[in-house]
Formats: C-alpha cells, structure tokens, sequence
C-alpha cells in the first residue's frame, strides 16, 4: 500500500493558489488552515494520522493526504500526488516535530534516530520535493516552523534541540540558496506556548501569557506576502509578558 494517497477529490491544477500544511493537526495548523482558505487558497493538509482533520478539512474544503513526513517515498508520494490534484503548492509550511526527553545517557537511540528525523530531516524532503518544482515555476515560499529549542538547548532535551537547530540550519542556508531564485524561505521561532483551549495547560489566563495560533498564522502570511526588496528569513514570536 503507498504510504500518501489523496482522501478527496482535488480541484483543478492552478485555478486557484494553495497551501500545503505538512504535519497538519489542531492548534496552529488548523490556524493556518483557515485563514488561508479565508484569503481563497486551496488547502491541502498532510499527516501521518489523518483521521484527526476531518474537522478541518470539512471547515476549510482542504484535501487530505496521509504522509510519512520522515520517509523519502512517501513524501515524493505526496507530491506527485498533489501534482495531479493542485499542481506545485504556491506556500509549502513544515510543522511536524518529535522530541525524546531525559538523560543522555538513558535515551533510546532509535528513538531519537526517529525523532530527528521527523523534525529535521522530514524539513529537508520536503522542501526538496518542494523546491524542485518552485524553481520550475520561478516562484514559492517555504516555511519551517521552529521553536526555542532551534536557538537554545536546554537540559534533558538534547534531542529536540539537535532536530531544531538542524531544521534552522536548513532554513538558513536555504534562505541563501533559493532567495535569489525568488524562492521565499522562512523559519519562525515559535518561543513560547502556544494557546489551546482544549488543554487545561495550555489555557490563556486572559493576559495574552500565551501565543494566539490566530495571530501566529496572520504573521506567517504577512511574511508570504513580503516584498521581494526586503525579504526576512527567520522571525522569533512570543508572547508579551514572558520575560527575556
């Protein structure tokens, strides 16, 4: 059985501009769904589980694809797949992460083997797949969505810091490669939680102390929509009262 198959029926190749959210689910990905279905973008939506999305899905007409984000086959899969359906994706966003807590020493290693890849090498198949056909069309944005762990390696974490500052360093030396191809790259540095209502952790007191998925996604269109002139390539978001 392949490993990404298409779950609707696709619209037409460019009759609209589209989105393709990799490692889709509820928070931000479903954020990002919306506002760009709002701003009249085909949506497709990619995950290991896609069970999880029909909410989404039903809510912004996406299309769903199950994709390994991890595995070179099924990601070129899935983007021969959307070939067919949509054709190259005019914004391609990286979410997919995994991370392996403790002492160094007690980790697993397979499993750390397997939470690098997802977080970082993951990125780098898909914005290979990705790249491949932007630089056919002349024109895309790709975008990596990091954390603090990207910046700053904490104790106990020394796996999910290995796979966000590899994804970093892939964002940057992309923004080098492909900018002046007119291939937009950007890494946001997601610092801090982000807000969701159904986790009591993860609750806004009412003060803002956490991040707005709305609001996280309104900054990665804005930064789609940049001047070529005055291109960024990384952004750090967080939440206003959290001390520096």
């Amino acid at each position: 059985m392949r490993n990404a198959w298409k779950i609707k029926i696709g619209l037409g190749k460019n009759m609209k501009k589209s989105v393709l959210i990799v490692g889709a689910g509820s928070g931000l990905s479903a954020s990002l769904a919306h506002l760009f279905s709002s701003e009249g973008m085909a949506i497709a939506l990619a995950a290991r589980n896609i069970g999880k999305l029909s909410n989404i899905a039903a809510e912004t007409a996406a299309n769903l694809y199950k994709c390994n984000a991890a595995d070179p086959t099924s990601v070129s899969h899935l983007f021969e797949t959307l070939d067919k359906d949509i054709g190259t994706p005019d914004i391609v966003i990286y979410n997919p992460s995994a991370s392996v807590r403790g002492p160094i020493q007690d980790l697993d290693t397979e499993k750390a083997r397997e939470a690098i890849n997802v977080t970082s090498f993951g990125a780098f198949l898909v914005a290979q797949q990705a790249a491949h056909r932007m630089l056919k069309r002349g024109s895309g944005s790709i975008f990596f969505t990091g954390a603090t762990a990207g910046i700053k390696g904490f104790a106990n974490s020394s796996v999910f810091a290995m796979g966000k500052f590899g994804l970093r360093g892939l964002a940057q030396s992309l923004a080098r490669e492909l900018h002046p191809k007119n291939i937009h790259i950007g890494h946001f540095i997601i610092d801090g939680g982000i807000k969701n209502e159904k986790r009591s952790e993860r609750r806004d007191s009412g003060d803002d102390n956490m991040l707005d998925p709305d609001a996280i996604a309104k900054t990665y269109l804005e930064f789609h929509r940049q001047h070529r002139s005055s291109w960024s390539w990384e952004i750090e978001l967080r939440p206003w009262l959290e001390s520096f």
